[in-house]
C-alpha cells in the first residue's frame, strides 16, 4: 500500500462543477449532449507509467492478467492449446484493408505483457516514462487500490479533459485538431492502418508530458493511450436513468449495468465491457476520430492491448 504522504503526489485538484457532457457531431454513442455535475476530485497528472507500475509490481508481486494463461471455460469454443499467456499487439498492414475487420491489424501474441508490450522479444527498457500498456481493467484496479486511489468515472474523466471550458470544444485545446500544423497529442497521421507519416514523431506510445497540458495541468488526456474508467459501457440514455435534479442537471452520473455492457457480437461470452476514454496513438482522421474529450469506446474487462493504459483519481 502506498504511504499516506504519497497519495496526492502528482495529482491535480479538480473543483466540482457542471459541464456539457457528450457530443452530437461525431459518433452516435456520444449523444445526446447533457448537462452534468461532478463533485470535486483529484486526478493523476499523467497516465500511470511503466516506472510507476514497476514499483507496484515490485512491492506486491502482482501478476497481470496477460501473464496468466486464460481458462478455456471462460471462452466457449476456445482451443485449449491456445490457452497461453499473451495480449493483443497492433501491427501496421502492408496495404489498405477493410476497416471493419480489426483482426487485420491486431494480433494476439503469446508472451506479450506489460514488460514486453509488443511481444516476448520486446522490453520497456528506455520506455520507463511511457504509459504502461497491456493492462486490463482488473490490473488497473489492483494498482489503484495499492495506491490508495480509484479509477475515474466517465463523467469525471471527461470533465477533467475539458480543462474547465464550457464551450463544447471538440478537442482539449479548441476546435482545430492541429492548429497551425502543431501536433498537440500523439495520434495517427496518415491513412490507417498502413501509412503513418509520423508528423508527431511517434510510432507507438510517447513519454508522458511530451505534449502541452490542458488548462487543468493534465497531460495526455488526448491520444497516446486509451484510459480505463470505472463505468460499465452503455449508450448515454441508459446511463441517465438516475433522476436529474430540478434544474435538469445530472448529478455524478454512472454508466450502465454489467449485463447491458456485454458485446452483442459475441452473445455466448458474458464478459462485461467498461468505458475507455481519450483515444490513443492509433486514432486517425481517416479511421477513429476519438482523440476528443467526449469520445468513448467499450472494452472487455479481460482484454489487454498495446494501446490501453489508465490513470487514477481520489476524493478531494
Amino acid at each position: 500500500m502506498a504511504t499516506e504522504a504519497s497519495l496526492t503526489e502528482g495529482m491535480i485538484l479538480i473543483r466540482g462543477g457542471t459541464f456539457p457532457m457528450g457530443s452530437e457531431k461525431f459518433y452516435p454513442e456520444e449523444a445526446p449532449v447533457r448537462k452534468v455535475m461532478v463533485d470535486s476530485f483529484r486526478i493523476d497528472e499523467t497516465p500511470v507509467t511503466n516506472r510507476q507500475f514497476a514499483r507496484f509490481v515490485e512491492a506486491t508481486g502482482y501478476r497481470t492478467v496477460a501473464e496468466i494463461p486464460p481458462d478455456p471455460k471462460d471462452y466457449p469454443g476456445m482451443d485449449p492449446a491456445l490457452a497461453k499467456p499473451g495480449a493483443l499487439v497492433f501491427h501496421r498492414t502492408a496495404t489498405p484493408v477493410n476497416l471493419v475487420d480489426w483482426s487485420q491489424w491486431w494480433e494476439f501474441k503469446f508472451g506479450a505483457d506489460w514488460r514486453h508490450p509488443t511481444g516476448p522479444d520486446s522490453s520497456i527498457e528506455g520506455l520507463e516514462d511511457h504509459p504502461v500498456v497491456q493492462v486490463c481493467h482488473q490490473d488497473a484496479l489492483a494498482y489503484a487500490e495499492w495506491a490508495g486511489k480509484r479509477l475515474p468515472t466517465e463523467a469525471e474523466w471527461e470533465f477533467a479533459a475539458q480543462g474547465g471550458h464550457q464551450d463544447g470544444r471538440e478537442y482539449a485545446w479548441g476546435n482545430e485538431l492541429a492548429p497551425g500544423g502543431e501536433m498537440l497529442a500523439n495520434y495517427w497521421q496518415g491513412m490507417f492502418p498502413f501509412s503513418n507519416t509520423l508528423e508527431d514523431g511517434w510510432e507507438r506510445t510517447s513519454p508522458v508530458r511530451t505534449y502541452p497540458p490542458n488548462d487543468y495541468g493534465l497531460y495526455d488526456m488526448i491520444g497516446n493511450v486509451w484510459e480505463w474508467t470505472s463505468d460499465w459501457y452503455a449508450m448515454p440514455k441508459a446511463a441517465q436513468k438516475k433522476k436529474p435534479s430540478a434544474c435538469c442537471t445530472i448529478d455524478n452520473p454512472r454508466g450502465g449495468r454489467r449485463g447491458e455492457s456485454f458485446d452483442p457480437c459475441t452473445p455466448l461470452v458474458k464478459i462485461g465491457r467498461k468505458v475507455l476514454k481519450g483515444g490513443s496513438h492509433l486514432c486517425a482522421e481517416s479511421y477513429c476520430q476519438r482523440y476528443r474529450p467526449a469520445a468513448r469506446h467499450p472494452q472487455s474487462v479481460d482484454t489487454a492491448t498495446s494501446h490501453i493504459g489508465f490513470r487514477c483519481v481520489s476524493s478531494a
